[in-house]
Protein backbone atom coordinates (compact mmCIF):
# COMPACT_ATOMS: atom_id res chain seq x y z
CA UNK A 1 0.00 0.00 0.00
CA UNK A 2 1.48 3.47 -0.83
CA UNK A 3 0.90 5.94 1.05
CA UNK A 4 1.36 10.04 1.51
CA UNK A 5 1.28 11.25 5.00
CA UNK A 6 0.58 15.12 6.04
CA UNK A 7 1.15 16.33 9.33
CA UNK A 8 -1.42 18.88 9.99
CA UNK A 9 -2.16 20.55 13.41
CA UNK A 10 -0.11 20.87 16.25
CA UNK A 11 -3.26 21.58 19.07
CA UNK A 12 -2.51 22.97 22.49
CA UNK A 13 -5.85 22.23 24.85
CA UNK A 14 -7.18 23.61 28.22
CA UNK A 15 -10.10 21.36 30.23
CA UNK A 16 -12.77 21.25 28.97
CA UNK A 17 -12.00 21.30 25.21
CA UNK A 18 -13.39 18.76 22.50
CA UNK A 19 -12.19 18.45 18.02
CA UNK A 20 -14.12 17.11 16.11
CA UNK A 21 -12.27 15.43 12.65
CA UNK A 22 -12.99 17.16 9.36
CA UNK A 23 -15.06 15.28 7.08
CA UNK A 24 -12.37 13.56 4.38
CA UNK A 25 -13.99 15.21 1.44
CA UNK A 26 -13.45 18.64 2.87
CA UNK A 27 -9.46 17.63 3.67
CA UNK A 28 -8.73 15.47 0.92
CA UNK A 29 -8.55 17.84 -1.82
CA UNK A 30 -6.73 20.63 0.43
CA UNK A 31 -4.21 18.46 1.66
CA UNK A 32 -3.64 15.39 -0.31
CA UNK A 33 -5.50 16.06 -3.77
CA UNK A 34 -5.99 12.63 -5.81
CA UNK A 35 -6.32 10.11 -3.38
CA UNK A 36 -9.53 8.29 -2.44
CA UNK A 37 -8.68 7.41 1.33
CA UNK A 38 -8.07 9.36 4.66
CA UNK A 39 -6.40 7.87 7.28
CA UNK A 40 -6.48 9.92 10.48
CA UNK A 41 -4.03 9.93 13.77
CA UNK A 42 -3.79 12.01 16.82
CA UNK A 43 -0.51 11.74 19.09
CA UNK A 44 -1.13 12.42 22.63
CA UNK A 45 2.55 14.26 23.30
CA UNK A 46 1.25 15.74 26.91
CA UNK A 47 -2.06 15.02 29.13
CA UNK A 48 -4.85 12.54 28.70
CA UNK A 49 -7.86 12.57 26.77
CA UNK A 50 -10.00 10.63 25.42
CA UNK A 51 -11.03 9.56 21.49
CA UNK A 52 -14.14 8.27 20.29
CA UNK A 53 -15.74 7.54 16.49
CA UNK A 54 -19.36 9.57 16.85
CA UNK A 55 -21.80 7.25 18.37
CA UNK A 56 -19.34 4.95 19.63
CA UNK A 57 -18.01 4.22 23.16
CA UNK A 58 -14.70 6.51 23.94
CA UNK A 59 -11.19 5.15 24.31
CA UNK A 60 -8.79 6.60 26.97
CA UNK A 61 -5.77 7.88 25.52
CA UNK A 62 -2.36 8.87 27.99
CA UNK A 63 0.83 10.80 26.82
CA UNK A 64 3.01 8.53 24.59
CA UNK A 65 0.03 6.92 22.88
CA UNK A 66 -1.31 7.42 18.88
CA UNK A 67 -4.82 6.82 17.73
CA UNK A 68 -5.28 5.76 14.36
CA UNK A 69 -9.02 6.19 13.19
CA UNK A 70 -8.31 3.87 9.64
CA UNK A 71 -11.51 3.81 8.07
CA UNK A 72 -12.73 7.34 7.90
CA UNK A 73 -15.34 7.55 10.42
CA UNK A 74 -16.01 11.03 11.92
CA UNK A 75 -14.53 11.14 15.50
CA UNK A 76 -13.82 12.91 18.35
CA UNK A 77 -10.57 13.87 20.70
CA UNK A 78 -12.14 15.45 24.24
CA UNK A 79 -11.06 16.16 27.77
CA UNK A 80 -13.97 14.05 29.00
CA UNK A 81 -15.56 11.23 26.64
CA UNK A 82 -18.99 12.62 26.35
CA UNK A 83 -17.86 16.19 25.21
CA UNK A 84 -19.05 17.37 21.57
CA UNK A 85 -17.84 19.43 18.89
CA UNK A 86 -18.37 20.72 15.26
CA UNK A 87 -15.45 19.96 12.56
CA UNK A 88 -13.64 22.82 11.53
CA UNK A 89 -15.17 25.32 8.94
CA UNK A 90 -13.70 25.48 4.70
CA UNK A 91 -12.14 28.78 6.48
CA UNK A 92 -9.92 27.17 9.02
CA UNK A 93 -9.05 24.55 6.59
CA UNK A 94 -8.21 26.83 3.63
CA UNK A 95 -5.46 28.79 5.92
CA UNK A 96 -4.34 25.58 7.44
CA UNK A 97 -3.48 24.62 4.04
CA UNK A 98 -2.23 27.25 2.97
CA UNK A 99 0.24 28.09 6.10
CA UNK A 100 3.37 25.73 7.45
CA UNK A 101 2.21 22.60 8.95
CA UNK A 102 1.63 21.80 11.48
CA UNK A 103 -1.00 24.94 11.98
CA UNK A 104 -1.15 25.33 15.65
CA UNK A 105 -4.42 25.85 17.27
CA UNK A 106 -4.53 26.86 20.76
CA UNK A 107 -7.29 26.57 23.26
CA UNK A 108 -5.39 27.22 26.01
CA UNK A 109 -7.38 30.63 27.36
CA UNK A 110 -5.84 31.64 30.85
CA UNK A 111 -4.62 28.49 32.67
CA UNK A 112 -2.74 25.73 32.34
CA UNK A 113 -2.31 23.70 29.12
CA UNK A 114 -4.00 19.81 29.83
CA UNK A 115 -2.88 18.40 26.76
CA UNK A 116 -1.27 18.83 23.39
CA UNK A 117 -1.52 16.47 20.24
CA UNK A 118 0.02 16.33 17.12
CA UNK A 119 -2.51 15.30 14.48
CA UNK A 120 -2.40 14.30 10.86
CA UNK A 121 -3.27 12.14 7.59
CA UNK A 122 -2.38 9.59 5.45
CA UNK A 123 -3.90 9.09 2.57
CA UNK A 124 -4.22 5.99 0.18
CA UNK A 125 -6.14 3.92 -2.77
CA UNK A 126 -8.42 1.84 -1.39
CA UNK A 127 -10.16 1.03 -4.81
CA UNK A 128 -10.34 -0.93 -6.15
CA UNK A 129 -8.68 -3.72 -3.89
CA UNK A 130 -6.78 -3.04 -0.66
CA UNK A 131 -6.71 -5.84 1.78
CA UNK A 132 -4.51 -4.04 4.38
CA UNK A 133 -7.51 -1.44 5.03
CA UNK A 134 -10.45 -4.10 4.92
CA UNK A 135 -7.95 -5.73 7.44
CA UNK A 136 -7.93 -3.44 9.88
CA UNK A 137 -10.12 -1.90 12.48
CA UNK A 138 -11.76 1.49 12.48
CA UNK A 139 -9.52 2.06 15.46
CA UNK A 140 -5.97 1.44 16.78
CA UNK A 141 -4.15 2.37 19.55
CA UNK A 142 -0.70 1.82 19.93
CA UNK A 143 2.14 3.30 22.58
CA UNK A 144 3.70 3.03 26.12
CA UNK A 145 2.90 5.87 28.42
CA UNK A 146 5.64 4.15 30.38
CA UNK A 147 8.43 5.32 28.00
CA UNK A 148 8.64 3.76 24.78
CA UNK A 149 12.30 2.81 24.05
CA UNK A 150 10.84 1.19 20.34
CA UNK A 151 10.53 3.10 17.15
CA UNK A 152 6.80 4.60 17.70
CA UNK A 153 8.68 5.71 21.67
CA UNK A 154 11.43 7.78 19.01
CA UNK A 155 8.51 9.09 16.83
CA UNK A 156 6.83 10.22 19.51
CA UNK A 157 10.14 12.75 20.81
CA UNK A 158 11.04 13.77 17.48
CA UNK A 159 7.37 14.77 16.98
CA UNK A 160 7.61 17.04 19.85
CA UNK A 161 11.24 18.30 18.64
CA UNK A 162 10.21 19.23 15.19
CA UNK A 163 6.64 21.15 16.20
CA UNK A 164 8.65 22.86 19.20
CA UNK A 165 11.47 24.42 16.86
CA UNK A 166 9.87 24.19 13.80
CA UNK A 167 13.43 24.19 11.92
CA UNK A 168 13.96 24.09 7.91
CA UNK A 169 12.26 20.98 6.78
CA UNK A 170 10.13 20.18 9.95
CA UNK A 171 7.33 19.32 7.87
CA UNK A 172 8.61 17.36 5.48
CA UNK A 173 10.46 14.74 8.28
CA UNK A 174 6.87 14.96 10.04
CA UNK A 175 5.91 13.68 7.25
CA UNK A 176 7.92 11.25 6.36
CA UNK A 177 8.28 10.12 10.49
CA UNK A 178 4.31 10.11 10.21
CA UNK A 179 4.29 6.98 7.59
CA UNK A 180 7.07 5.15 9.49
CA UNK A 181 4.64 5.42 12.48
CA UNK A 182 1.93 3.88 10.68
CA UNK A 183 4.02 1.06 9.53
CA UNK A 184 4.92 0.51 13.12
CA UNK A 185 1.60 0.54 14.47
CA UNK A 186 0.49 -2.14 11.97
CA UNK A 187 3.23 -4.34 13.24
CA UNK A 188 2.05 -3.88 16.73
CA UNK A 189 -1.62 -4.53 15.85
CA UNK A 190 -0.21 -7.99 13.99
CA UNK A 191 1.64 -8.83 16.63
CA UNK A 192 -1.08 -8.50 19.09
CA UNK A 193 -3.73 -10.51 16.95
CA UNK A 194 -4.50 -13.90 18.75
CA UNK A 195 -3.43 -17.03 17.12
CA UNK A 196 -7.22 -18.07 15.91
CA UNK A 197 -7.48 -14.81 13.84
CA UNK A 198 -8.27 -15.03 10.53
CA UNK A 199 -7.98 -12.42 7.79
CA UNK A 200 -5.34 -10.82 5.23
CA UNK A 201 -2.97 -10.13 7.95
CA UNK A 202 -3.65 -13.61 9.71
CA UNK A 203 -2.23 -14.70 6.30
CA UNK A 204 0.82 -12.47 6.73
CA UNK A 205 1.71 -14.00 9.84
CA UNK A 206 1.42 -17.71 8.39
CA UNK A 207 5.36 -18.60 7.32
CA UNK A 208 4.08 -20.41 4.19
CA UNK A 209 0.98 -17.87 3.31
CA UNK A 210 3.35 -15.14 3.52
CA UNK A 211 5.56 -16.66 1.06
CA UNK A 212 3.21 -16.92 -1.19
CA UNK A 213 1.19 -13.82 -0.60
CA UNK A 214 5.15 -12.18 -1.10
CA UNK A 215 5.36 -14.05 -4.25
CA UNK A 216 2.00 -12.63 -5.49
CA UNK A 217 2.83 -9.30 -4.81
CA UNK A 218 6.49 -9.39 -6.06
CA UNK A 219 5.55 -11.25 -9.67
CA UNK A 220 2.47 -10.21 -10.73
CA UNK A 221 3.23 -10.75 -14.21
CA UNK A 222 4.25 -14.30 -13.70
CA UNK A 223 2.13 -17.13 -14.91
CA UNK A 224 1.60 -18.77 -11.56
CA UNK A 225 -0.78 -21.64 -11.29
CA UNK A 226 -1.61 -23.51 -7.82
CA UNK A 227 1.08 -25.80 -8.14
CA UNK A 228 3.48 -23.72 -8.64
CA UNK A 229 2.66 -21.35 -5.79
CA UNK A 230 2.71 -24.56 -3.50
CA UNK A 231 5.69 -25.44 -4.54
CA UNK A 232 7.50 -22.28 -3.85
CA UNK A 233 5.48 -22.07 -0.44
CA UNK A 234 6.45 -25.62 0.30
CA UNK A 235 3.13 -26.91 0.85
CA UNK A 236 0.60 -29.13 -1.29
CA UNK A 237 -2.29 -27.88 -3.52
CA UNK A 238 -5.00 -28.92 -1.24
CA UNK A 239 -3.11 -27.44 1.61
CA UNK A 240 -2.24 -24.25 0.07
CA UNK A 241 -5.70 -23.91 -1.57
CA UNK A 242 -7.85 -24.90 1.84
CA UNK A 243 -5.12 -22.26 4.34
CA UNK A 244 -5.40 -19.69 1.40
CA UNK A 245 -9.21 -19.46 1.40
CA UNK A 246 -9.75 -19.95 4.98
CA UNK A 247 -7.26 -17.27 6.18
CA UNK A 248 -7.15 -14.70 3.17
CA UNK A 249 -11.04 -14.86 2.62
CA UNK A 250 -10.49 -16.10 -1.02
CA UNK A 251 -8.45 -18.89 -3.30
CA UNK A 252 -5.31 -17.94 -4.14
CA UNK A 253 -6.19 -17.69 -7.71
CA UNK A 254 -8.91 -14.96 -7.11
CA UNK A 255 -6.08 -13.09 -5.27
CA UNK A 256 -4.11 -13.04 -7.93
CA UNK A 257 -6.44 -11.46 -10.49
CA UNK A 258 -7.51 -8.84 -7.94
CA UNK A 259 -3.80 -7.88 -7.20
CA UNK A 260 -3.10 -7.57 -10.48
CA UNK A 261 -5.85 -5.18 -11.30
CA UNK A 262 -4.78 -3.28 -7.77
CA UNK A 263 -1.62 -2.76 -9.61
CA UNK A 264 -3.25 -1.84 -12.80
CA UNK A 265 -5.90 0.98 -11.33
CA UNK A 266 -2.57 2.74 -9.82
CA UNK A 267 -0.41 2.51 -12.83
CA UNK A 268 -3.80 4.27 -14.79
CA UNK A 269 -4.43 6.83 -12.47
CA UNK A 270 -0.53 7.46 -12.48
CA UNK A 271 -1.05 8.33 -15.81
CA UNK A 272 2.62 7.65 -17.26
CA UNK A 273 2.02 4.14 -19.03
CA UNK A 274 -0.39 3.48 -22.12
CA UNK A 275 -2.68 0.70 -21.28
CA UNK A 276 -1.12 -1.77 -23.32
CA UNK A 277 2.27 -1.89 -21.26
CA UNK A 278 0.23 -1.64 -17.96
CA UNK A 279 -1.23 -5.02 -19.40
CA UNK A 280 2.21 -6.72 -20.12
CA UNK A 281 3.47 -5.42 -16.81
CA UNK A 282 0.89 -7.45 -14.71
CA UNK A 283 1.19 -10.43 -17.08
CA UNK A 284 -1.60 -10.22 -19.95
CA UNK A 285 -0.18 -10.94 -23.19
CA UNK A 286 -2.83 -9.01 -25.32
CA UNK A 287 -4.30 -4.84 -24.51
CA UNK A 288 -7.99 -6.27 -25.52
CA UNK A 289 -7.73 -8.91 -23.12
CA UNK A 290 -6.75 -7.11 -20.18
CA UNK A 291 -9.37 -4.72 -21.07
CA UNK A 292 -12.13 -7.48 -20.83
CA UNK A 293 -10.90 -8.41 -17.94
CA UNK A 294 -10.71 -4.68 -16.19
CA UNK A 295 -13.74 -4.32 -17.18
CA UNK A 296 -15.31 -7.62 -15.93
CA UNK A 297 -13.95 -7.19 -12.58
CA UNK A 298 -13.76 -3.73 -11.91
CA UNK A 299 -17.11 -2.52 -13.72
CA UNK A 300 -15.49 -0.05 -15.82
CA UNK A 301 -13.49 0.03 -18.73
CA UNK A 302 -9.45 0.78 -18.38
CA UNK A 303 -9.74 4.31 -20.28
CA UNK A 304 -12.82 4.99 -17.78
CA UNK A 305 -10.74 4.43 -14.87
CA UNK A 306 -7.46 6.45 -16.02
CA UNK A 307 -10.43 9.31 -16.51
CA UNK A 308 -11.29 9.13 -12.85
CA UNK A 309 -14.90 7.27 -13.19
CA UNK A 310 -15.10 4.97 -10.59
CA UNK A 311 -17.35 1.94 -9.44
CA UNK A 312 -17.62 -0.88 -7.50
CA UNK A 313 -20.19 -2.68 -8.86
CA UNK A 314 -19.50 -6.41 -9.35
CA UNK A 315 -16.04 -6.04 -8.25
CA UNK A 316 -14.50 -9.15 -7.72
CA UNK A 317 -17.62 -11.34 -8.36
CA UNK A 318 -16.94 -12.36 -11.53
CA UNK A 319 -12.98 -13.05 -11.07
CA UNK A 320 -11.73 -15.95 -12.44
CA UNK A 321 -10.32 -18.36 -10.00
CA UNK A 322 -8.63 -21.19 -12.58
CA UNK A 323 -4.51 -21.17 -12.54
CA UNK A 324 -2.72 -18.98 -14.11
CA UNK A 325 -4.56 -16.04 -13.07
CA UNK A 326 -7.58 -14.19 -15.59
CA UNK A 327 -9.27 -15.63 -18.46
CA UNK A 328 -7.99 -15.01 -22.15
CA UNK A 329 -4.78 -13.77 -20.42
Amino acid sequence: MRLTGATFFDIAAQDPWAVCSPAPASILPRILPGADHLISYHVLTAGRCFARIVGKEAIPVEAGEVVVFTKSDPHIMSSTPDLRADPPTADVLDIAAASQTPFPINYVKDGTMSARLVCGYLACDALPFNPLLEALPPVIKAGDVKGDGGWLGQFIKLAVSEVAEKRAGSETVLTKLSELMFVDVLRRYVESLPPQHTGWLAGLRDPHLSKALALIHDRPAHSWTLEALAKESALSRTVLAERFTRLVGMPPMHYLAKWRMQIASELLSAGNSNVASIAADIGYESEAAFSRAFKKMIGVPPSAWRLGIRTASGFGSEASETEGGPEGR
